[in-house]
């Protein structure tokens, strides 16, 4: 557990990081939802505000004003315990609130939230704030990867930062790890931060493998795209293949071929696809597909844990080959919060490791990030194993 002083900076520092990752936007891009799967800027700055003002300040400030009677409405995601809410492929024709009145908000709910634990140092809800301040930490992820397919989708192909490295590169030599038969434990032992799908820390038997120290790269998909890797239908699953064939699928996310050369969206604009960089944008569908022609497989997120302190990782999620389900002993939290991981447990798989977009002091060897099959728009990548 952080202490008062510092979880209340920590929480001031991640309140600022949100707006900062939005100054480079024009105000026209504040409001815009391309896809289901993307959210616009403004509500990720207005949900995330919502939280600390619907769990913490709402139940237990006594005397708060709530800001505005409709917020709730507007700015819950799926919290079914906490009431009705606009319609996820809606949140693009929110016009109002403005985006002046969400900036509003936030300095109202954060000035709140300051001056009542800096009054109030009883513990019992540190771990609350805890969890809001994490749960805004996801979303300045996905403010990231939302931006960046709002406009690589916008014709221009707009430049969002010349500063944020999307693309950086592995300078190590590829080797493979070999692990040893045997038992390992698996899931969180600290009493640092988690959420509660790391909980239930349990023992694991791995067969002997191997597991490149190294992510796969884009030279090496290249490579996969010129064998007709796409338009071999026993390199995939079935539900991959239809995916393929509905959605005409040729590349990863964001990739253009133009006079003959492959280019991509960056957040810096289109550059062309540097091959030694690693490999994002593609589906659990693709990440199999290239495992196979490979003659080998994704990991386990069990392996993946039981190796990852002997290669650096953090640029890529990792897909694997887990499906995502609870641990021994999985207890879903009462109310609300409960609805955060539990009530996702199903048709998903469990990436691993982090990627550019992570915020610092976010992620740790037993995070489990989850995404269903088709999903593209964040930065996922993939590791092999044979």
């Amino acid at each position: 557990m952080i202490l008062t002083d510092s979880l209340l900076d920590f929480f001031l520092e991640t309140r600022q990081t949100s707006e900062d990752l939005c100054k480079p936007l024009e105000i026209e891009d504040y409001v815009v939802q391309p896809i289901v799967d993307v959210s616009p800027p403004k509500w990720h700055l207005g949900h995330t505000t919502w939280f600390f003002e619907e769990f913490i300040l709402k139940p237990h400030c006594a005397n708060y004003q709530e800001f505005d009677a409709d917020f709730s409405f507007v700015f819950n995601s799926y919290y079914e315990t906490v009431g009705k809410r606009v319609v996820r492929s809606d949140r693009g024709n929110l016009s109002r609130p403005s985006v002046k009145k969400v900036y509003e908000y936030r300095a109202y709910v954060t000035n709140h939230i300051k001056t009542y634990f800096e009054t109030n140092p009883a513990k019992e809800l540190h771990d609350l704030l805890e969890i809001g301040i994490h749960h805004e930490k996801q979303h300045q992820e996905l403010l990231l990867t939302d931006i960046k397919y709002i406009l690589g989708n916008n014709p221009l192909l707009p430049e969002y930062s010349a500063t944020f490295l999307d693309h950086p590169i592995e300078t190590h030599q590829q080797e493979w790890i070999h692990m040893e038969e045997g038992i390992y434990g698996v899931g969180h032992a600290t009493e640092d931060f988690c959420y509660d799908n790391e909980l239930g820390r349990h023992k694991v038997y791995l067969h002997p493998y191997e597991i490149s120290n190294k992510l796969v790269t884009n030279g090496e998909f290249t490579e996969f795209i010129i064998a007709g890797g796409y338009s071999q239908f026993d390199l995939w699953h079935a539900e991959g293949w239809d995916w393929v064939n509905q959605n005409k699928v040729v590349s990863p996310l964001y990739w253009h071929k133009i006079d003959g050369e492959w280019w991509h969206y960056t957040s810096s604009g289109l550059k062309m696809v540097d091959g030694n960089s690693p490999l994002t944008h593609i589906s659990y569908y693709e990440s199999f597909a290239f495992a196979q022609w490979k003659g080998c497989r994704l990991p386990t997120e069990f392996e993946w844990e039981a190796a990852q302190s002997y290669f650096p990782w953090g640029k890529r999620w990792e897909w694997t080959e887990s499906a995502y389900l609870p641990y021994p002993n999985y207890q879903k939290a009462p109310g609300a919060l409960g609805e955060y991981n539990g009530k996702f447990m199903v048709n998903q798989k469990v990436l691993r490791g982090g990627s550019v977009a992570t915020p610092n002091n976010h992620t740790r060897p037993t995070y489990r990030n989850f995404f269903q099959p088709p999903l593209r728009w964040q930065f996922t990548g993939l590791r092999l194993v044979k």
